[in-house]
């Protein structure tokens, strides 16, 4: 995401701000891009860090070192954020996951060198729910519970021989599954609940969507949930793209801090924009922005951060961390 054309403009230097215009916030003394408007209006809610830099300026690279704060390498994965939650904080609601990651990431880094029970929930579209969850009315409970019995007898020598974590793995996640298949909670999945123009004001976008989704989860005691957002990568007509993309990210986030607020639910839950890098100052021949590690911007919220704040500093031309 580029910093200069979302939380760290820099108005008086028109060569490296392009067509991207800024606009005053509820907060005294910081300004935004043109292009977030309702997130503006929050800003004595979000501590703003404009003092991020990376060593990484490749994207696989650098998103692995985000989720993980290891660099990426052939030998080792190492376990994302939810994963560590998981392990020490275990479950927030036992019937459901303990992480869900909400979007097309492939490359997640999931579990790492934990336990594949460690993995988040993995859900393509927020709109969809959890897939092969409904059982179908021939097949009923008792067929279900004899087959299950079938593979665990299957299963059973192959376990006792090699009783070894990757492998009592397996046995646990049929029997997180089983759990979370017969939960009352699974309708935290379900965003038909909700009134239809609260699901608009989100956005009917998978990005708006899926933070809908994630504050449901929330509710329901999942303790950590991603959702993804991609498509940043604006070497081409930065111009053009960043506005389209920001539309998206502008309803979704400032609702989602809006409705965990009316909800009773921000002070205790912390809201992270991360991206793997920015994007240059210099506007190359394309209209576009390239990577840019050296100089970026992330923002937190809620979880007893305090707002209103903006955290370092870049220099004035969003090129290298001055503070």
């Amino acid at each position: 995401m580029s910093h200069l054309d979302t939380f760290d403009p820099k108005p008086d230097n028109a060569d490296v701000m392009g067509l991207t215009k800024t606009v005053n916030t509820k907060v005294a003394g910081i300004r935004l891009s043109e292009n977030i408007p309702l997130i503006a209006r929050q800003a004595d809610k979000l501590a703003i860090l404009r003092g991020m830099m990376s060593n990484q300026g490749a994207h696989e690279q650098g998103n692995y070192f985000m989720h993980t704060s290891y660099t990426l390498r052939s030998s080792i994965r190492h376990p994302a954020m939810g994963a560590w939650m998981q392990k020490f904080q275990d479950r927030g609601n036992p019937s459901l996951p303990g992480s869900v990651m909400i979007g097309n990431d492939s490359r997640h880094p999931g579990a790492g060198f934990f336990e594949s029970r460690f993995s988040p929930l993995m859900i393509n579209d927020p709109e969809s729910g959890i897939s092969n969850v409904k059982v179908n009315q021939w097949f009923t409970e008792d067929r279900f519970e004899s087959r299950l019995n079938v593979a665990k007898q299957l299963d059973r020598k192959f376990a006792e021989t090699y009783n070894l974590k990757n492998v009592r793995a397996y046995s646990d996640m049929y029997d997180d599954a089983v759990k979370m298949m017969k939960s009352e909670e699974l309708k935290a999945f379900d965003l038909d609940a909700e009134p239809a123009a609260l699901r608009d004001k989100y956005g009917r976008d998978r990005f708006g969507q899926g933070c809908l989704l994630a504050r449901r989860l929330v509710e329901h005691g999942v303790r950590f949930v991603e959702v993804s957002f991609g498509s940043w990568d604006t070497h081409n007509a930065n111009f053009t793209r960043v506005p389209e993309l920001c539309d998206e990210l502008d309803a979704g986030m400032s609702t989602l801090l809006a409705d965990l607020e009316s909800r009773g639910l921000l002070n205790d839950t912390l809201v992270v924009l991360a991206t793997e890098f920015g994007r240059t100052p210099d506007i190359n021949a394309n209209d576009g922005r390239d990577h840019h590690p050296a100089g970026f911007t992330c923002v937190m919220a809620g979880g007893g951060i305090r707002g209103g704040q903006v955290f370092g500093a870049t220099d004035e031309r969003g090129d290298k961390v001055s503070d």
